[in-house]
């Protein structure tokens, strides 16, 4: 499953190779000691690559930055490869990076061709943001590009702004469409697949007309405020197969955009991936699961302890994973699992039912791992033991967490 992660700050895009430093003085070393020396060739190129490669993430699983940047410093021969992983990702959110981004990818125009994921964000209420047409443009400088993650905020009237409103009155604000000139550059840019939307306003068209842009698209992820279908308006069908499905809407979105978006998907029985994290109503899952859960792979809800959610659950037969991070795990969910499942997640404290999760561990054959995000006293819970027993004795990879973060990026390779 494709996620997309984003970078904590902004790339800084000016580099300057150093030459190395002076050797040491001989006089200043024991004679009787050997020195070592690094080759005259200095260190094969292929293992600085695997370090760097290596060291790419850091602890929050982003691209360390600052390593990457003093790697970049270190000589000329590291220079190249450094900026080169550095530009795998890069964040704009004005134009003054915009601008810095430009003048990178117009004298190393391979920078331009090792961006894979971008992250934009374009919020008219900050001094110098960054515009649409800029980001079109850097959109269509890097060829390669198939993950962009965008987030858009609304905007007030000049000289109707008000310093430090809150966020609620911010997301009531639209938020400008996209001027044909920019739509068309997107269109004719890189192939996108993988789609972030976070829509922080009340502007359905501009979101509209991205998801419009990129027939590409396989995997759908929407953030914030869901788009709403104006009503007596006709829609071009969206011309999307969606594989992957994520949301994190502030409202339910409703069931007219859902069918909007999910008709051709329906018709391909493409749809492997269904994550949501927020708690959908029993009518929206029952939704989903009715028109997709055929071809379903994997299910991520908040929680299945009301029994409308694990009945959607149990209609899914083909699943292969399937995460909740509630404690309130239905005991029937367990009891009905598909003999496909790989990987199932769950949250665990005191009160949460094991036995039948731990007799699902000693039934299922296709069974590749268990994650366990505990929660408050969970570590405490009297079967937990057993559970470890149970995994490791069916050689079950069991993973244990109290980031719900980390939680929902443990999946199983398919």
């Amino acid at each position: 499953m494709t996620r997309l992660q984003a970078a904590a700050h902004e790339i800084s895009l000016e580099f300057i190779s150093t030459t190395p430093p002076h050797e040491f003085n001989d006089n200043l070393l024991n004679d009787n000691i050997p020195t070592p020396r690094v080759p005259a060739t200095g260190i094969p190129i292929e293992v600085v690559l695997t370090i760097l490669e290596a060291a790419y993430f850091d602890e929050s699983q982003d691209p360390d930055v600052d390593l990457l940047r003093n790697c970049a410093l270190v000589c000329r021969a590291w220079s190249t490869h450094a900026q080169k992983l550095l530009f795998r990702r890069v964040r704009l959110c004005s134009e003054s990076a915009f601008a810095s981004f430009s003048a990178a990818v117009d004298r190393h125009r391979l920078l331009g061709d090792v961006v894979v994921q971008m992250r934009a964000v374009l919020d008219h209420t900050q001094p110098g943001c960054l515009k649409q047409s800029s980001l079109a443009v850097a959109v269509s400088r890097c060829p390669n590009l198939y993950g962009l993650d965008l987030a858009q905020y609304g905007c007030m009237a000049s000289g109707k702004e008000v310093v430090g409103s809150p966020s609620q009155e911010r997301m009531r604000r639209d938020a400008p469409s996209f001027d044909e000139h920019s739509l068309e550059l997107l269109r004719a840019g890189p192939r996108i697949t993988a789609l972030h939307l976070n829509s922080w306003s009340d502007s359905d068209q501009s979101v509209l007309q991205l998801l419009k842009v990129w027939p590409s698209l396989n995997s759908l992820s929407i953030t914030g405020t869901p788009p709403v279908l104006s009503p007596g308006v006709t829609y071009e069908p969206f011309p999307c197969t969606l594989q992957e499905l994520r949301l994190n809407c502030q409202r339910e979105p409703s069931k007219e955009f859902l069918s909007w978006l999910l008709d051709h998907t329906a018709e391909e029985k493409s749809l492997r991936v269904i994550d949501l994290e927020r708690q959908p109503s029993p009518e929206l899952l029952d939704y989903l699961v009715e028109k997709h859960g055929e071809t379903l792979h994997s299910l991520a809800v908040p929680s299945f302890a009301m029994h409308e959610h694990a009945h959607a659950a149990m209609r899914c037969r083909s699943l292969r994973e399937l995460r909740t991070e509630s404690s309130s795990f239905s005991p029937v969910v367990c009891r009905q699992m598909p003999e496909s499942i790989q990987h199932l997640a769950f949250g665990l404290d005191r009160d949460t039912v094991l036995n039948p999760i731990i007799d699902l561990v000693n039934s299922m054959d296709e069974l590749q791992a268990v994650t366990v995000n505990i929660w408050r006293d969970g570590e405490h819970h009297s079967l937990l033991p057993f559970l470890k027993m149970a995994c490791a004795y069916r050689g079950i990879d069991l993973r244990l967490t109290q980031d719900v973060r980390r939680m929902r990026m443990m999946v199983v390779s398919k």
